[in-house]
């Protein structure tokens, strides 16, 4: 049913819980994981020129980080510790339009990613799960960050 599953990190604290729901769903269906981290060129470009090639580099620190975490708890949820299943990519551009156009391009079954949870009902305008549910082809699976954590 499953074949390749596409995981979008921010490597947030809500991203780590959807990495391993995205981990699991994979393994119960022997899928290829896709792990997907974006450098916000929105938020390069509205930074100050001062700082503009500092942060974007510090973003594309912070996207290894990401995907590393995704590789090792890949690792660790297997038994022989292979990361070989695990595709990783960083892409600069909209978050929402670089994850479906990557689903699309490697034609993911599914995508998961975390989402911060507000407490409000309904998402969050403008958020990038939002905008991923609402713009993708494969279904989303967005996981929330429970209140307690």
């Amino acid at each position: 049913m499953f074949e390749t599953v596409l995981i979008a990190t921010d490597g947030s604290t809500s991203a780590e819980r959807a990495v391993a729901v995205g981990l699991d769903l994979a393994d119960r269906f022997e899928a290829t994981v896709h792990a997907l981290y974006v450098v916000d060129a929105g938020e390069v470009a509205a930074s100050p020129n001062e700082v503009r090639d500092d942060l974007e580099r510090a973003l594309a620190t912070a996207g290894g980080r990401a995907l590393t975490f995704v590789r090792e708890s890949a690792s660790e949820d297997s038994a022989d510790g292979d990361e070989g299943d695990v595709i990783t990519a960083v892409r600069e551009g909209s978050p929402v339009t670089e994850i479906c156009t990557y689903a699309e391009e490697h034609d993911a079954d599914a995508i998961v990613t975390g989402t911060r949870g507000r407490n409000s009902p309904g998402f969050v305008l403008g958020s990038v799960a939002e905008g991923i549910i609402r713009r993708a082809n494969p279904p989303v699976l967005s996981v929330r960050q429970p209140e307690s954590a």
